[in-house]
């Protein structure tokens, strides 16, 4: 099936970053001589001052800044399945597919309809205290149950559709899909999972018991964590971007998102490079 035209796009810059700014300006004024309309000016990610649905009607995104960037526009775009365009300005990102240098190349060829997309796995995290809903998030990498520096260790039940696993004496557990797999769950001890797996791993940080490792689930089942004891400073966060404190008897509960994050990526790319780039392999 051919890919679908595009005809409106959306910028997002990283804060703060001069030379994304000034990308953003070259890069608006090359889509308007290609009869490509802009839907906005170029977005600023943390810019509170219009809603994200405001600004992401377009049928691409094109993200200037790194993966942290790409992370918070994900959050952003909400239920809409949107194409999105990584542009790094150093070496490759996990997410950031393209680097300053190919921009206009990469964008003569999606405009001519010659792209692939990665559709990557999202999870949506509802947090529940008794029966009410506190907060709802939908992350691209992970969800994660952390104690502050100072405090003791935790206990966080889980349970898979509806079975109990276990109850993880942890200084946390995490959430992770494919995508976050080479995030928090890597530095954890968890498995590199290759993002097209319809997988989600859970992972304890630092076990009280090490015989309490990673375990690889189907991204199709519900997810139930329960923190169990009470202690301050335990903190729910959801792509290491928002946190939401928690107390004993609090609830987390995880789904696979109906939205997928659609990465726009070169034909000949080779999701290992970027792993022997990003982790140095071989070195």
């Amino acid at each position: 099936m051919a890919n679908a035209a595009i005809k409106t796009v959306a910028i997002v810059v990283k804060p703060s970053h001069a030379e994304a700014r000034q990308t953003a300006a070259e890069l608006s004024e090359w889509l308007e001589a290609r009869g490509i309309t802009l839907s906005g000016s170029p977005y600023a990610e943390g810019d509170q001052t219009e809603t994200a649905s405001d600004r992401f009607d377009a049928d691409l995104i094109i993200v200037l800044g790194g993966d942290g960037t790409m992370i918070s526009t994900a959050r952003l775009i909400g239920d809409r399945q949107l194409l999105v365009l990584g542009i790094n300005y150093g070496s490759l990102g996990y997410l950031t597919e393209f680097r300053i240098e190919e921009m206009f190349p990469a964008l003569e060829s999606i405009l001519a309809g010659e792209y692939e997309v990665d559709s990557r796995v999202m999870l949506r995290a509802g947090h529940f205290r008794n029966d009410d809903l506190l907060a709802a998030g939908r992350v691209l990498n992970d969800v994660v149950i952390n104690k502050a520096a100072l405090a003791r260790i935790i206990e966080v039940e889980a349970a898979l559709d509806g079975q109990f696993v276990n109850s993880f004496r942890a200084d946390g557990l995490i959430v992770s899909t494919p995508t976050g797999s080479t995030a928090y769950n890597l530095s954890a001890g968890g498995p590199i999972i290759y993002p097209s797996m319809n997988a989600v791993v859970v992972t304890p940080i630092c076990p009280f018991t090490l015989t309490n490792r990673p375990i690889v689930i189907p991204d199709s089942a519900e997810i139930e964590l329960k923190l169990v004891n009470e202690n301050e400073g335990v903190v729910l966060t959801l792509d290491g971007q928002i946190g939401y404190p928690m107390k004993a008897g609090d609830r987390v509960i995880i789904r696979k998102s109906s939205t997928t994050f659609n990465i726009v990526q070169p034909t000949n790319r080779n999701y290992f490079d970027v792993l022997r780039n990003k982790l140095q392999w071989g070195r």
